[in-house]
């Protein structure tokens, strides 16, 4: 048989980061390359108590298909901390419960954009999203990253030079895959710029209750006067990513499309990970999780940040995250990174060649990503150790 496959799927390879991740899940192999939130972050007792609990007290509505738009406790509770914390829900915003943020992006995506349009992104950028994308048959249009965010100049560039441009694609906090945290001018600016030009800001905050240092930054969701902004957000890095419990607050008329569209792929989000999520948020100590969260990857990111230094030097320069779950490595212009990570990875440590992040993976990148979270201590120790060791001995 001959396959024939659709022109939106054809040209689609498969995501380097989980080509990486399965070539190197053994046992020994040093996970830097990973995106997870660190296992003991997981409240396993509460889960397993709550668990329990549902399945006693009201196991029907767990089992039972539910709204597409979710289960209304948990968006009520999520309007309330979104309000108070983030200063996000204008009037004419609706939220809504779906599978992961992943799926957020991609029905924004799906309900903005038809093939052709462009969507401007930040880069490097989150694959996952870059991927939903390109898989829509979006344009994607690049604009550099810089130390505080975006490069306003090139990104008001793109927008009066790229056809048909219908969103502006931003992870400001935490940004993966770089950890930076776009600046609260930039922030204005970008919102500015999208009000200017009439197109829609997707706003990306999977890590925006991870801070362990310095002030927070407002989001640019609350900034929103005129119905711009989607915001999508998530579970998965302060419950559990297995559940895949994201949200989307978003104008009114935007949601009654992305819910439309959320019917067709998969009607609801499972509900016992919704009732999970609301019993985590109104019955268990939120805010004291939140802190240990905090607490554990302020003492991972230090680590790695002292034995880049100790190990690599001079020869890397990398970003100091104020929270989040990543940094963004720069090594030496001659150091060919797809080369090294497989160096790296034949030495037991597994890291992810920063080309896989841009919009056009064949722009020339000297970087890799590392991820903190998901090595335990002593492998942050024994794996910065053996990165600096492939560096020297290979290619120096």
């Amino acid at each position: 048989m001959n396959y024939t496959f659709s022109n939106r799927i054809a040209s689609l390879q498969p995501s380097i980061i989980r080509e990486i991740l399965k070539a190197s899940s053994g046992q020994n192999v040093i996970p830097f390359s990973a995106g997870n939130p660190a296992p003991e972050t997981f409240p396993i007792e509460a889960i397993r108590t709550f668990t329990q609990s549902i399945l006693e007290q009201d196991p029907v509505t767990a089992l039972q298909y539910g709204i597409t738009e979710g289960y209304v406790p948990l968006r009520e509770a999520l309007q309330q901390h979104l309000e108070q914390n983030f200063n996000t829900g204008k009037p004419s915003d609706q939220l809504f419960i779906v599978s992961g943020a992943q799926q957020g992006i991609e029905l924004a995506c799906k309900v903005l954009c038809n093939e052709g349009d462009t969507i401007i992104c930040e880069s490097p950028s989150f694959i996952g999203s870059l991927n939903s994308f390109r898989a829509s048959g979006a344009k994607l249009a690049g604009v550099p990253m810089e130390t505080d965010g975006m490069d306003i100049d090139k990104l008001e560039h793109a927008l009066q030079t790229e056809p048909n441009v219908k969103m502006i694609y931003v992870i400001p906090s935490f940004q993966n895959p770089t950890g930076v945290t776009t600046s609260l001018e930039k922030r204005q600016a970008i919102y500015a710029l999208a009000k200017k030009y009439g197109v829609m800001i997707l706003e990306d905050n999977p890590y925006g209750e991870l801070r362990f240092k310095g002030e927070d930054v407002p989001t640019i969701k609350s900034m929103d006067e005129d119905g711009l902004v989607i915001y999508v957000g998530s579970f998965s890095k302060i419950l559990s990513a297995g559940l895949r419990v994201g949200f989307v607050q978003a104008p009114h008329e935007v949601v009654e499309k992305m819910v439309v569209a959320k019917q067709g792929e998969d009607v609801h989000t499972a509900m016992l990970p919704q009732i999970l999520a609301h019993r985590f948020m109104t019955e268990y100590d939120y805010a004291g999780h939140i802190n240990l969260i905090r607490d554990v990857y302020l003492r991972k990111a230090a680590l790695m940040m002292d034995k880049l230094q100790e190990h690599l030097g001079d020869a890397a320069t990398y970003t100091r995250p104020d929270g989040g779950l990543f940094l963004w490595c720069d090594l030496p212009a001659h150091v060919p990174m797809v080369d090294y990570a497989k160096t790296a990875a034949a030495q037991g440590v597994a890291v992810v060649p920063g080309n896989a992040f841009l919009v056009n993976e064949q722009d020339p990148c000297n970087a890799i990503r590392l991820n903190f979270s998901t090595p335990s201590d002593e492998q942050i120790v024994k794996g910065v150790e053996i990165l600096g060791q492939v560096l020297r001995n290979s290619f120096s």
